[in-house]
């Protein structure tokens, strides 16, 4: 079967290892920020809920590095072994934004990583909280560097081609090429909301669990401010976004609408329906008048190209990302409505004490990360049959490598990540069942006075 081949099978491998991948940059991003602004306050009231806050957190945050440095690297491997065609002819570009990254980002996370999680009694409150600073300052920076690279592979700008290879011309256009700034607003705002339905979930279970802590409340109040103000600004972003894409991508607009005829007078939107790619139409569509133009070109009568207007072997799956924008969307707005309830539970004054509520927030505790996903795929998929948008086709980037040597790989991988990662993910799991703890500096002084903060003290007495 052709699913089969080493092509397929390379394309898999990779999908799955940055899929598990992007949960843990996403988790460190916004937990980073999330942290900085714990420890600020802190800082500014005194009030220790704030550092018990922290210090809790910041194991979290410690554990989801790690996983993500560990599975970041399997992907730069995956260039050489399965990707040489890319990197041979893409290399100028991406191999410099990446170790920009590294050399920017990375080591700036590295290096003041130890003082934020260790440092509590070798450096003063100022000086920790300067570590703390930069290590989500790294961590934005590191988002920057990542998105500019793969936007580069969806808008391409600024370089030329030279013996077959693409080469940089002005590096300024190949940083900030058309959909970067969109995507970095969209990609950061969205590891803030994945932080952000983590920690209000963790408080939502304990709160469900009956405590009534300092700690608790708090962090589940922060979180649904912060979901607050991020979501429709999110929302606001992605429309921005979709704009943005169907100037420089309509085949991709026209796959996730799963749209096959140019309309004249105003597109309909398909709510739900199945993309056939053999019959070029989607069966069982449910539409709305107008509602495609209204959204995509902000017109009554606005045009968009449906997918028959591009060759064939031009076309994205318009299945998979048909589906995928639509969790994506669906569950933003899910999101909406969980910020929204919130702000009125709090005004009635009800928010920690509403069991169906909390119970709600808890099922949406995942939904950042799925959303993520979602809109991830859609991204990628969406992109194909191109590595570099209309310049590298993704058939020509694979190695010259066999379907056994990928496919065993793969097997590997597939038994490795679900092992390791799946650890990972039960202990953060176990982590927040225990929840954070009141005024945990005094005890711990007493146990550890010197070791303290270590990601498996969370689990001591268990």
């Amino acid at each position: 079967m052709e699913i089969f081949d080493a092509f397929h099978l390379a394309r898999l491998q990779f999908a799955f290892t940055v899929s598990f991948h992007i949960i843990f940059p996403a988790i460190s991003i916004g937990m980073a920020s999330f942290l900085a602004v714990l420890e600020w306050r802190w800082l500014l009231t005194g009030d220790v809920a704030y550092k018990d806050m922290f210090l809790f957190w910041s194991k979290i945050f410690a554990v989801g590095f790690g996983m993500g440095v560990v599975s970041g690297v399997v992907m730069a491997y995956e260039f050489g072994t399965n990707w040489s065609g890319f990197s041979r002819v893409a290399g100028n570009i991406t191999g410099p934004l990446l170790t920009y990254e590294v050399l920017t980002a990375f080591f700036l996370e590295a290096g003041f990583l130890g003082v934020m999680l260790f440092g509590w009694q070798r450096v003063s409150p100022r000086a920790h909280f300067f570590a703390t600073l930069m290590v989500a300052v790294g961590t934005l920076i590191s988002t920057f560097w990542i998105l500019a690279s793969n936007s580069f592979m969806q808008t391409p700008q600024g370089f030329a081609i030279e013996n077959g290879r693409i080469v940089p011309v002005d590096w300024m256009k190949v940083i900030f090429n058309p959909s970067f700034p969109f995507r970095l607003a969209h990609m950061t705002i969205a590891a803030f909301i994945v932080a952000g339905f983590i920690v209000a979930a963790c408080g939502a279970w304990h709160l469900l669990q009956g405590r009534r802590d300092k700690p608790v409340k708090r962090s589940f109040s922060m979180a649904l401010w912060i979901l607050l103000f991020l979501t429709p600004i999110q929302i606001f972003v992605g429309d921005a976004h979709g704009l943005n894409t169907r100037e420089y991508q309509p085949a991709k607009i026209a796959a996730i609408e799963g749209l096959w005829e140019t309309e004249k007078g105003g597109t309909a939107l398909n709510l739900v329906g199945l993309p056939d790619m053999s019959a070029e139409v989607t069966r069982y569509a449910i539409q709305i008048p107008h509602l495609g133009s209204l959204i995509l070109t902000h017109s009554w009568d606005g045009e968009i190209r449906g997918l028959k207007e591009f060759p064939p072997e031009d076309r994205p799956y318009s299945p998979i990302v048909f589906w995928t924008f639509r969790v994506m969307a669906g569950l933003g707005m899910l999101m909406l409505l969980t910020a929204l309830l919130g702000l009125l539970l709090r005004l009635r004054g009800r928010l920690y004490e509403t069991r169906w509520y909390q119970g709600f927030v808890l099922c949406m505790g995942p939904s950042g990360i799925v959303a993520l996903l979602a809109g991830w795929i859609t991204t990628e998929v969406g992109r194909q049959p191109w590595t570099v948008y209309g310049v590298l086709r993704t058939a020509d980037s694979v190695s010259p490598v066999s379907s056994q040597q990928v496919g065993v790989s793969l097997l590997i991988f597939v038994l490795v990540y679900f092992l390791v990662f799946g650890m990972g993910f039960y202990y953060m799991m176990k982590m927040m069942k225990r929840g954070p703890e009141e005024h945990v500096e005094r005890r711990e002084s007493r146990r550890h006075p010197v070791l303290r903060n270590r990601p498996l003290d969370a689990l001591e007495g268990e």
